[in-house]
């Protein structure tokens, strides 16, 4: 008697781990920074719970590059089926260029890594909603509080979402860095001291609590008129972001199959 036919998805089978059915779509795998602030990785899980509810079926993992756990170079080898990992940071820079491809080569080659979150209008959505909740005058100044970065490309992206938070606020936005950068946030503060706007509202520029929020809240509270918005934290808006970004990877592997390609 003749055995029937091997099914295409078994004859499919390759690589150590157990095959997954055709319509399975990829495992999203953020890609954070990492924090030392348990504030800072509950908000963080809190967004991968967020971006989990707003696509049910879809797996969702979170990693760190490092401080947290756990490490994307643990979730990649662990992770059955393709695989796309987004991101979580705001703007380019040398964990978006040297630590994150690294890992992803030597743990997940096959992955496909897309493109960072900023500057992006759903961003400036959810700034100018952190904004308004931190009460937001119309006269006043407004500073977009970022991390910084040594990367000059990197820097141009934090400058860019502030240009696009200036014309949805419809009023000058001045992008500043806790961190490497110009203006720092003490040349910015000191700056808009001197024009006539009665308080300075900083908008931060960060997904979570931890180091670089501290700083801008600390900024804040050495002037007796400026007030700071929350971080990004786990907005709708920026878990649609994520899968926004996870679409484009998609849409771009698709377009060259069987291969590794970054967004």
């Amino acid at each position: 008697m003749t055995p029937p036919p091997r099914s295409p998805r078994s004859s499919a089978c390759r690589g150590p781990f157990p095959p997954e059915p055709a319509d399975d779509p990829p495992t999203l795998v953020l890609a954070a920074h990492g924090t030392r602030d348990p504030a800072g990785e509950r908000t963080l899980a809190a967004l991968a719970r967020t971006a989990r509810a707003a696509r049910p079926g879809h797996r969702v993992e979170l990693s760190y590059l490092e401080l947290s756990s756990p490490l994307l170079a643990q979730v990649l080898p662990a992770v059955r089926g393709p695989v796309v990992v987004v991101p979580l940071l705001l703007a380019g820079g040398y964990h978006v260029h040297v630590d994150l491809p690294r890992v992803v080569a030597e743990h997940r080659p096959e992955a496909v890594v897309a493109r960072w979150l900023g500057p992006h209008r759903l961003l400036t959505s959810a700034l100018a909603r952190k904004l308004a909740r931190a009460g937001l005058r119309a006269t006043d100044a407004v500073l977009l509080g970022a991390a910084g970065s040594s990367d000059p490309a990197a820097l141009a992206d934090v400058r860019a979402a502030a240009h696009q938070l200036a014309v949805r606020l419809a009023r000058p936005v001045t992008a500043a860095f806790a961190s490497a950068g110009t203006p720092s946030l003490d040349e910015a503060m000191e700056r808009l001291a001197s024009t006539p706007a009665a308080r300075v509202a900083i908008a931060s520029y960060v997904l979570a609590p931890g180091f670089f929020h501290d700083r801008l809240a600390a900024v804040a509270a050495g002037r007796p008129a400026a007030v700071v918005s929350e971080p990004l934290g786990a907005d709708l808006d920026v878990a649609a972001l994520i899968w926004h970004r996870y679409d484009e990877a998609v849409r771009r592997s698709a377009a060259m199959p069987r291969t590794l390609r970054r967004a």
